[in-house]
């Protein structure tokens, strides 16, 4: 019985939790749909946070590439004094990248909502050379 009990109690945690975690997000970060998106993302700073290999197969036409994994080491390339539009391919990513700005001090932050797949505006593709 004491083990239901303590199985009950890890569920609630897990729940109260997950839903400090949604309201937080909701709270930091703006999902805008794309035609939002195109108005604003010219005068911020537009961060793709998904891994080098998907930023080179395309990304929006203007773009910074700072993986989520390697965004805590880079934060000194983003300033905190102008808006911060994030996107990666459908939407997660860039909440977990919003969560990690917003506990080091920066205030506006915007997603795309839907992510890159959604995406209908130009694009690039970076071309590796292999040697």
């Amino acid at each position: 019985m004491t083990q239901w009990y303590i199985l009950i109690g890890i569920l609630v945690i897990f729940i109260l939790f997950t839903v400090y975690r949604y309201f937080k997000q909701k709270k930091i970060l703006k999902p805008l749909i794309e035609s939002e998106f195109r108005e604003g993302y010219r005068k911020a700073q537009l961060i793709d946070v998904r891994e080098p290999k998907e930023y080179d197969a395309g990304h929006i036409l203007g773009a910074r590439n700072i993986p989520l994994t390697q965004l805590k080491q880079r934060l000194i390339e983003l300033r905190k004094d102008q808006p911060v539009y994030l996107y990666d391919q459908n939407g997660s990513r860039s909440i977990r990248a919003a969560l990690i700005l917003n506990k080091e001090g920066y205030k506006d932050l915007y997603q795309l909502q839907g992510g890159f797949k959604k995406w209908t505006g130009k694009i690039k593709k970076t071309k590796k050379l292999d040697y």
